[in-house]
């Protein structure tokens, strides 16, 4: 009968012990899975400036170039000297928010962050998409590099004109905030206030 007991004994001290472990460890892991992990300012801007690929608008575009010029004299055009053709070309632009220069105020489990203003970051040409048509054979006036390339700088400048007038400016700064709330909520802040700087163009 003593054996018995003994053997009773063990095995409900054993059935305690494991239990207490397992509930020790269970409340440990619902712990570390609840606990917020505290943040400053410089830690949160080290964790979305490298998303900022991310937060990027771009348009594509396909257009056609009109190019036409004469040799002037006194400013006027000269007869018999026009020289032309026409590029198509296919191409983009981008835009977004600079995130290394977001400001970032965190109090607890609140914070609020700064946009600078969203700017155009790259305008691109792809020159192995450009086809050249109807070049004139103007032996008075003929076609030079530099002609090309003043028409594709004149057309990246409408390309922005064109970009900023569809709102490219406003979708970067909303798939900014957007990209933003995505992360910070998933570093654990209750509270996210975004704002964007107001630049005051400055007087010339």
């Amino acid at each position: 009968m003593k054996i018995k007991r003994i053997g009773i004994n063990f095995l409900t001290l054993f059935f305690i012990l494991t239990t207490v472990i397992l509930s020790i460890l269970l409340v440990s892991t619902n712990f570390s899975k609840n606990k917020v992990q505290e943040y400053d300012s410089t830690a949160v801007l080290n964790r979305v400036v490298p998303i900022q690929e991310l937060a990027l608008v771009k348009y594509n575009y396909t257009g056609v170039i009109g190019y036409k010029d004469f040799l002037k004299i006194l400013k006027i055009n000269v007869p018999l000297t026009e020289k032309s053709f026409l590029l198509k070309y296919n191409g983009y632009i981008k835009a977004g928010v600079d995130f290394e220069n977001i400001k970032i105020k965190v109090t607890g489990k609140d914070i609020h962050i700064s946009l600078p203003q969203a700017r155009i970051l790259d305008t691109l040409i792809d020159e192995k998409s450009i086809r050249v048509y109807n070049e004139s054979m103007n032996a008075f006036n003929p076609l030079t590099i530099s002609d090309y390339n003043k028409a594709v700088m004149k057309e990246k400048d409408n390309m922005i004109a064109d970009a900023i007038s569809q709102g490219i400016l406003k979708d970067a700064t909303k798939q900014a905030e957007v990209v933003l709330t995505s992360i910070i909520k998933d570093m654990g802040f209750e509270n996210i206030k975004i704002t964007q700087e107001i630049t005051i163009p400055r007087p010339n």
